[in-house]
């Protein structure tokens, strides 16, 4: 991950769970050459981030940051960008919608945890309260890996190339 300058959380719309990955990783990341970004698959206009989302951010001590969902394009893939996904079937939608799709992986496959993250939408705040919780230890896991530089034996499907090909 020496060559990761870029990291995109990716999810359905963006406004929930990719914004709260990018918020608690730019919260505890200590690499400045790493920025993160949260994108949508499917955002039909910008929606600012989900109320329960931002409510458990701002209970943990992260001020929400008022942005808006933006939509993934061709344009956010790169050598130095890697594309993590909440879901298995959001990996798979992006290396099939996108062309130029590589280093996309499943957030979860990359920090060695077994489930996907779970999806709150239009549950209860405890709901949200529970992805908040474990994304936070995912997260925690993927800031040590940035800042460690380590590589990773994770292969990209899109273009069967290691994500650090460094």
């Amino acid at each position: 991950m020496a060559n990761i300058q870029r990291i995109i959380f990716v999810e359905d719309h963006g406004n929930e769970r990719a914004m709260m990955a990018k918020a608690i990783f730019d919260m505890n990341n200590t690499e400045e050459t790493v920025t993160a970004d949260a994108r949508g698959i499917v955002v039909l206009f910008p929606q600012p981030m989900n109320q329960k989302a931002e409510a458990v951010l701002i209970s943990n001590g992260i001020a929400a940051t008022g942005e808006v969902s933006v939509q993934l394009t061709e344009e956010d893939f790169g050598e130095e960008v890697l594309v993590l996904t909440m879901e298995e079937q959001q990996k798979q939608r992006i290396l099939s919608q996108f062309a130029n799709a590589r280093n996309v992986q499943l957030l979860t496959d990359l920090t060695g945890d077994e489930l996907e993250i779970m999806d709150p939408y239009g549950g209860t705040l405890q709901s949200y309260g529970l992805c908040y919780e474990s994304l936070s230890i995912i997260i925690k896991k993927l800031v040590k890996l940035v800042s460690k530089g380590e590589k990773t034996n994770v292969e990209s499907e899109s273009n069967g190339s290691p994500v650090d090909p460094a």
